[in-house]
């Protein structure tokens, strides 16, 4: 499929591994006694989820599809829901994972996350989410991001077909790691976006050429550069600007919404649509939270 086309597609994300996330902030901390917060905040965590909410801010039609189960899973439906991002969540049966992350305002420590185990989506939940995506129509993308437990499992079957089929008749798109990333790249893929150290994983280490069913390949290196190869074969790389670092959690999905936006949506190259997705990334990593500065970009 080409962006060229005329139509405007739906954009689906697909978060396998869900975080009912807390933000613990303190003056300051230090181990081995009782500290007390200065500040907590509740968010959603998970790959999609953050590319969801970028997709969001810039007015991108977008659906995240994720796993939920419990009174985390219950929280994390709400807090969507009250921001206005749109989603359809499947059932697990299974509480959902929960973690913290601890900021230090005086800088004594780096911003530490803490998870906890990840949760398995069920068979049904599975199920459910595979017959949902072969419902719906031709033409649309759906990026799968992040870590996605239980995908070699028997349990998994139906949604890796699923994305096979969908990969025939969409654009497919993986900003993801381990066992799902090393069978995705073996297909039919829109877009891989990966960092260095992902793609050092693959067979070959990283130096041998990404195939050429795997259409457009990003690739970021942290602050150093990205690198691109669009749908011709034609390579470019770019530089991040110079920024002083908050978090870049979540930088690299920032920039997976601005490219899927820029690209798929409104159609620019793809050398354009990462050069319009750069600034946002960088500005997302000068900041706390994902996809919440407040930086005046312009958009081309």
């Amino acid at each position: 499929m080409n962006p060229s086309a005329t139509t405007v597609p739906h954009v689906y994300t697909l978060t396998g591994n869900l975080l009912a996330e807390r933000t613990l902030a303190f003056p300051n901390w230090s181990p081995g006694r009782t500290q007390r917060a200065r500040e907590e905040t509740f968010q959603v965590g998970g790959k999609g989820i953050n590319v969801s909410k970028m997709l969001t801010r810039l007015g991108a039609a977008n659906t995240a599809l994720c796993f939920t189960g419990g009174a985390p899973g219950a929280e994390c439906e709400s807090w969507l829901r009250a921001r206005g991002v749109s989603f359809v969540a499947f059932d697990t049966g299974r509480p959902t994972r929960v973690g913290t992350v601890v900021r230090d305002d005086g800088a004594t420590h780096a911003e530490t996350t803490f998870l906890g185990p990840d949760v398995p989506a069920s068979a049904a939940a599975v199920q459910a989410c595979a017959a949902f995506l072969d419902q719906l129509p031709a033409g649309q993308v759906l990026a799968v991001c992040g870590s996605v437990p239980g995908w070699t499992t028997p349990a998994f079957a139906p949604l890796r077909a699923a994305l096979a089929r969908w990969s025939e008749r969409g654009w497919l798109v993986a900003d993801t790691y381990g066992a799902p990333l090393a069978e995705l790249v073996t297909g039919r893929l829109a877009l891989l976006k990966i960092n260095a150290d992902e793609l050092r994983t693959l067979p070959g280490g990283g130096s041998s050429p990404l195939p050429r069913t795997i259409e457009r390949v990003i690739i970021s290196d942290g602050p150093r550069s990205v690198q691109v190869r669009d749908e011709h074969g034609a390579h470019a790389t770019l530089i991040p600007p110079p920024i002083r670092e908050v978090s870049a959690t979540g930088s690299g999905d920032v920039l997976l919404a601005c490219v899927v936006q820029a690209h798929f949506v409104r159609k620019l190259p793809l050398k354009d649509a990462v050069a319009f997705a750069i600034p946002y990334a960088a500005a997302n990593a000068a900041h706390p939270g994902i996809a919440e500065f407040s930086d005046p970009i312009p958009t081309p």
